[in-house]
């Protein structure tokens, strides 16, 4: 870090003192960050946080009183600060709570650290300060203005006019911001969507079943973690399990594998629209949402090129405008949506060809 760049100034908010400075410690021996304060309530720090203007909140969920997400929903209202939730992986109250803070306006939820002795110590420790420095930058507001006057885009088909066939297969990638937009766009599919719904998300491997199931609680159709060599049925929804790729092979039969990351990704976007660009694109509809990076850019075209309909988030509702951009660039977005709207278009399109 040069001379002339400023520390990130850290809040962590923890009600355990223990793990509390454990944050610290982490937190404390990196040179890029500053704590400004290290709180034990949802309470203490909303009185904080005008005082010591934080530029990144690491926050519990479990407190006393006041819980992390009420929390983070009277920070984003009041002193809108990038949020960080450090969560328990393995309670499913704790990765409830965590899920809804992500809607409330969180921005990532990463893994309680356990003591030194613990072999995942270091890494986790890493993750933490990582995902600190990254969010630290995000710039949030108070409400985030989803439609409204934006006026949707949409370009020629990139595989041609009148490419696209019929809605047999439907893909939906996200990374940071993802969780609510997903939810967004799935709530507004019905119970009988004709096809199988395939999801990437990029989060914690630890925290993809709580996810999961946090999503199945917002879906009409039910939601699971994707298994190799099944066979994907329509109005089911899978979503990739942590730190694996998923794709689909011909006649709609799910691949888990362990490959390489792709792009420094796995799951990776681009592997799950790139099978679907080899084995259907012409019958799929696949969507890129919020999210840091040009992960789904490249597999985004390959599926717009073969007559796939492609969508990209808008940015006027996009958290992070990184994979939807990195498409828009590459002119492999049929549609530009905002949020609201990208569920509706995929209802109006899953009916072409079945009318």
């Amino acid at each position: 870090m040069s001379a002339a760049t400023h520390p990130v100034r850290v809040m962590i908010v923890e009600d355990s003192l223990v793990v509390r400075q454990l944050l610290t410690h982490i937190v404390g021996r990196d040179p890029r960050f500053l704590i400004v304060a290290a709180v034990a309530s949802a309470e203490e720090a909303l009185d904080a946080i005008p005082k010591v203007r934080p530029d990144v909140i690491s926050m519990d969920i479990r407190l006393p009183g006041m819980d992390g997400l009420e929390a983070t929903a009277r920070i984003m209202a009041d002193y809108p600060t990038p949020i960080v939730v450090i969560a328990d992986a393995v309670e499913d109250a704790a990765l409830r709570i965590s899920m809804n803070a992500l809607r409330a306006g969180a921005l990532t939820v990463v893994e309680k650290p356990a003591g030194p002795a613990n072999a995942s110590y270091e890494r986790l420790a890493d993750t933490i300060c990582t995902q600190l420095f990254i969010m630290s930058s995000v710039p949030v507001i108070r409400r985030r203005s989803i439609g409204g006057a934006t006026t949707p885009l949409s370009r020629p088909p990139p595989g041609g006019a009148g490419a696209f066939k019929r809605l047999d297969f439907l893909a939906l990638a996200a990374s940071t911001g993802g969780p609510p937009a997903l939810a967004k766009v799935i709530g507004a599919l019905p119970a009988d969507f004709p096809a199988p719904v395939f999801i990437v998300q990029h989060m914690g491997a630890a925290f993809m079943e709580g996810f999961a199931k946090w999503l199945g609680g917002l879906s009409a159709m039910p939601v699971v973690l994707a298994m190799d060599g099944a066979r994907a049925k329509e109005s089911h929804i899978y979503v990739a399990p942590g730190d694996s790729h998923l794709s689909v092979r011909g006649d709609g039969i799910i691949h888990i594998s362990r490959d390489p990351p792709a792009g420094g990704q796995r799951p990776s976007a681009n592997v799950l629209f790139g099978s679907l660009a080899e084995i259907a694109p012409t019958r799929t509809v696949a969507a890129l949402l919020t999210g840091m990076g040009e992960d789904g850019a490249q597999g985004l075209s390959r599926l717009a090129q073969g007559g796939g309909h492609t969508i990209a988030e808008h940015a006027s509702t996009a958290v992070v405008n990184g994979m939807p951009a990195a498409a828009v660039r590459l002119k492999a977005a049929r549609d530009i949506l905002p949020l609201d709207l990208i569920g509706p278009r995929i209802v109006q399109l899953a009916a072409r060809g079945r009318t």
